[in-house]
Parts: C-alpha cells; structure tokens; sequence
C-alpha cells in the first residue's frame, strides 16, 4: 500500500541528531521529500545521506538555528525555493517536526546561569514560535497537513534543579493547545508528542559533553531510543485528514512517573 507520506514535504528542525535524525530517516522510508535544518551542517549532510538510502523521494539541508530569527526567515526562504524549483509551483508543506530544543544544565534556580536559560527558551520557546509562523504560509489548507511539536514529560511533572527546561516545555504545550484553536477550520492538524527518559545526546548535551553523567541518567533502565519517537512521529502525521493526535505522552515500560524509574542491579 503507497504511504499517505510518499512524495510529501516534510521539513524538520533539529535534524543533526537524535529525534530530528531518526525522523528524518524514518520519513524517508516512507518516500517523503526532506528539508532538514540544524545548526551542525556537517551532521545534516551524513543524516541526508541516510534519509536518501531509507527512501526519501529527495533530501536537502540547509543551516538553521531557531534561537535566530533572521537564520529562521534565511531557511525559511531556501525552504521556498526548493519545494518551488521542483517542478512545481504549489507550496505545500505537508508536515512541520518542530524537533529543536534542548536542555541545558541540571541547576537549581539559586545558581542557574543566564545563558543556560536564555538557549532553553529561545530554542524549545520562541525558536518553536519562529518557525511555526514562518512555515504556516507555506501549509496547504484541507488536506491533513500536521504540525508536529517535541514536547517532554518535563512539560506536565516538574522536577529539581531543571525550572528553566520544564518551564519551557510546559510553555511548548501551551503553545501547541494555543495554536490547535488559531487553526481550527483550516485542516492543518496540530499535535505534541511528549517522551520520558529517551537516550539520545540529550544529557550529554545537558551535561555539556560529561558522557559519565549522562550514562548514569540511563544507567540500569530500558529507555527509549530516538527511533522510538521517529516511528511514532512518522504514525501521527500519517493518519487520515480528520484524525488529530492531539497530545502523546510515551514512556519507557521502566519509568511510571518521572521520579520513578526501575533500574535492575548490576
């Protein structure tokens, strides 16, 4: 059976690594045309070698970094021009992965640092904002287009020494409730797949490169892998027009609640 995703454009932000990379492959597999956009070109060019083998129609890359609103409109307008110079001249973006964001350190609000929560929210806040506004002209109307955002369990249970990130992400879900009501009527669906303990570079990132904490974030524990979230993704934007997945919280067997993780004994 030909996939509902087969020839359609996707672009997806954050696409150097992780959920965005993962993404990127797994639509790829199902025949769509990739715009992939991070602020590590040199990474974007090995996962659109990747996409291109799973299947993609057509992948292309480009520099982004949401944090910047004159590098969101700078993509944006390449963005344009690809999907145009394609032998056609209908802009129909049919799937926005809303994947950028991050974590950036572990602080309690006593010493956390400005920069750290300056990125946090320019990136999973008003990165988000830009590119979403951004993109929308570009989206066709009545035709079961979806915007995707990456979300967190972190948006919904706060915990110690992350105000900043579970701030933001709570802010993340506001902004996909919001923008579901600004565009009923339009056919564009809206939805926010929001995971638990997921092993990407996300705590190595958090953790600014200390890969021994970042093991011990996992250690022990089954969590979700970046392919996980890809195939849900993938499942979300692939459901028929009238369906909306509104929200999707996932977490692995090991995590009931986000305190609460089962880690077997070495």
């Amino acid at each position: 059976m030909k996939s509902p995703l087969k020839n359609k454009w996707v672009l997806i932000t954050g696409a150097s690594s992780g959920f965005g990379a993962a993404a990127a492959k797994a639509f790829g597999a199902h025949g769509a045309k990739l715009l992939l956009g991070a602020r590590r070109v040199d990474r974007l060019e090995k996962v659109d070698i990747s996409a291109k083998k799973a299947g993609a129609t057509q992948a292309w890359f480009h520099e982004l970094d949401v944090s910047q609103t004159a590098s969101v409109e700078k993509f944006m307008a390449w963005a344009k021009g690809k999907m145009i110079g394609r032998r056609s001249r209908a802009l129909n973006l049919h799937v926005l992965v809303n994947n950028a964001g991050g974590a950036h350190g572990l602080d309690p609000v006593a010493t956390g640092r400005d920069a750290d929560w300056e990125t946090t929210f320019q990136t999973n806040v008003l990165g988000l904002l830009r590119v979403t506004r951004a993109a929308l002209p570009l989206m066709p109307h009545d035709a079961g287009a979806s915007i995707v955002n990456i979300g967190s369990i972190a948006g919904r249970s706060a915990y110690a020494g992350a105000a900043a990130y579970c701030a933001a992400k709570s802010g993340e879900l506001a902004i996909t409730r919001a923008l579901r009501q600004e565009l009923l009527g339009t056919g564009i669906r809206v939805s926010t797949i929001d995971p638990g303990l997921a092993e990407t570079e996300f705590s190595n990132v958090r953790f600014k490169g200390d890969q021994k904490k970042a093991d011990e974030v996992y250690a022990g524990m089954n969590p979700l892998t970046a392919a996980d979230i890809a195939e849900i993704i993938v499942w979300v934007a692939s459901r028929p027009p009238h369906v909306n997945i509104d929200e999707l919280l996932v977490k692995p067997t090991d995590q009931a609640e986000m305190g609460k993780v089962y880690r077997r004994k070495k």
